[in-house]
């Protein structure tokens, strides 16, 4: 066979699809796996709006190829639940592109905007598909360190004057994942402040925005004043509503930005299947009281967790949002190391901080989302192992 291109040639498998094989292979051996790496809801959406997607299924005009931009009453829900949390008004023709899950629209926009030789200004640690993106681009991802004494804020005063003359995308991501940070409003207002003075698109990933606890509502970057101009934004209802396996997302914001990404996609795929815009649409416009229930289990299970790390040593911070915990790792063990023979060992699988990037080596992140019984007896088996190992 032929060589690859070399866009393949730098393009690796994402780590949990190892992790997933690998895991896989001990079950096979006998072993049972508690699974705390990825955050991907355990419980299911609301009953409504299974019930609209059994509705949508069963009509014979559902089958048929969707639009691209969806119906229009799946923009103007989603434009009615940015007017509802965050008082923000999005035009339905221009300032909304429903997507095939964010990932897929955080991929892709990095296909429609970057070259070789321009760059991509990346939080580290942050979501590999930013990285991902541009590298399949042939573009430089430049990593903006996140650090704990800064809050997990990058600091734009030191990236080189060199890097942002070639820099056309900032990425963020908050609540962040994978550290669980949270921007007050008044970074978000000067992260659009640096985008405009330096001509970027200001792209932040809000997929955590309607997991909080105990009140906390995350702010969006569309509510600054003049963020239209410089920044989209990427809403999904994968975390928000348990619909992570459904791929229902939106991009909203600049409008420009949005007719590329468009444009792309009319090129890559056939739009949603339209049952799915159904249940989206009922997912928006539907009872939303259930989600306020379903963070309090997140917290719930949240605290089980942050109680059993600091009985064992380890202090993480508490988060405000997001499906996940940043613990730091025993001392004098890497973040791989220790989260492998916690698999290995105790059979409970964590995700090792160093695949989100250089400054994610030390910790490890430790997702919410799978059922309480689960949560309690995996921080059982880490204190025991722990307890065997003196860590």
């Amino acid at each position: 066979m032929k060589s690859l291109s070399l866009r393949m040639q730098r393009s690796s498998t994402q780590f949990f699809a190892a992790l997933s094989a690998k895991i896989a292979q001990l079950q096979a051996a006998g072993k049972d796996v508690l699974r705390l790496d990825i955050g991907s809801p355990d419980m299911p959406p609301a009953p409504h709006i299974v019930e609209a997607m059994q509705r949508a299924v069963a009509d014979p005009r559902m089958h048929g190829y969707g639009s691209h931009k969806g119906p229009l009453a799946l923009r103007k829900a989603w434009g009615n639940l940015y007017l509802r949390l965050h008082g923000v008004a999005l035009d339905t023709e221009s300032e909304i592109l429903p997507l095939m899950g964010s990932k897929e629209g955080i991929f892709h926009l990095s296909q429609a905007f970057l070259d070789p030789g321009d760059v991509a200004l990346i939080p580290d640690p942050g979501y590999v598909t930013y990285a991902a993106g541009a590298n399949f681009a042939g573009a430089e991802a430049w990593f903006m360190p996140l650090l704990p004494e800064n809050s997990y804020l990058p600091d734009f005063s030191a990236i080189p004057g060199e890097i942002l003359r070639r820099a056309k995308l900032l990425w963020l991501n908050y609540p962040n994942n994978p550290t669980a940070a949270t921007a007050p409003k008044e970074f978000l207002a000067e992260a659009v402040r640096f985008a405009r003075q330096h001509d970027l698109l200001l792209c932040h990933d809000a997929a955590y925005a309607q997991v909080g606890f105990a009140g906390y509502r995350p702010p969006s970057v569309m509510e600054i004043p003049a963020a239209k101009e410089t920044a989209i934004e990427f809403n999904s209802l994968s975390k928000s509503h348990n619909m992570a396996g459904w791929r229902v997302a939106a991009a909203v914001g600049n409008a420009p930005a949005l007719k590329a990404l468009f444009t792309l996609k009319t090129n890559l795929d056939s739009g949603h299947f339209p049952a799915i815009h159904e249940a989206c649409i009922a997912a928006l416009t539907g009872d939303q009281e259930w989600l306020d229930e379903r963070n309090e289990v997140y917290r719930q299970r949240r605290d089980i967790l942050l109680q059993g790390l600091r009985a064992v040593g380890l202090n993480p911070l508490t988060p405000q949002a997001s499906l996940y915990i940043w613990s730091p790792v025993p001392a004098g063990q890497t973040s791989l190391q220790f989260t492998t023979a916690l698999l290995e060992n105790a059979g409970v699988s964590f995700t090792p901080g160093s695949i989100f990037g250089q400054y994610g080596e030390g910790f490890m992140r430790i997702a919410v989302s799978s059922p309480t019984d689960e949560v309690v007896e995996a921080v059982q088996r880490v204190k025991a192992y722990l307890g065997k190992t003196g860590g």
